[in-house]
C-alpha cells in the first residue's frame, strides 16, 4: 500500500511539475496572440489623410528645381511632415511652425498634454 502511494505522489509530483509550466506558457502565448492582433489591426488602420487645404510646395512657393527632390511633391497622399520626420521619429521644428501642419485637422483619438499644447495653438 505504501509503495502505490509513493507512486501516486511522485506521479502527481511529475504532473504537477509539467502542467503548470504549459498552463503558463499557454497563457503567454494567448496574451502574445492577443497583443499581435491588435497590433495587425493597427497597422492595417488608413494613412493619415493630406491636409484639405493647398498642398506645402504651393503654401511655401517652392521651385521646380526643389520640388522635383522633395518626397511630399512625390507623395501628395501623405502629410508633408509624416514625410520629413527626423530619424528618431520626431517631428522637425520648421514642420512644427509651417502654416500647413498648423492648419491641418487634429487627428482623431488624439490628445495632447500641457506641455505639448503650445505646439499646435
Amino acid at each position: 500500500m505504501d509503495a502505490v502511494l509513493a507512486l501516486a505522489a511522485v506521479l502527481a509530483g511529475l504532473a504537477l511539475r509539467l502542467a503548470i509550466p504549459l498552463a503558463v506558457t499557454a497563457m503567454v502565448i494567448a496574451l502574445l496572440r492577443w497583443l499581435d492582433a491588435g497590433w495587425q489591426a493597427q497597422g492595417q488602420a488608413p494613412a493619415p489623410a493630406a491636409p484639405a487645404g493647398p498642398p506645402c510646395w504651393e503654401v511655401k512657393r517652392c521651385p521646380p528645381e526643389r520640388r522635383a527632390n522633395c518626397a511630399a511633391y512625390m507623395n501628395p497622399s501623405v502629410p508633408c511632415w509624416q514625410l520629413l520626420r527626423a530619424p528618431n521619429g520626431d517631428l522637425r521644428l520648421p514642420c512644427l511652425d509651417c502654416q500647413v501642419f498648423r492648419s491641418a485637422p487634429m487627428p482623431a483619438g488624439v490628445v495632447l498634454s500641457q506641455a505639448h499644447s503650445g505646439a499646435r495653438s
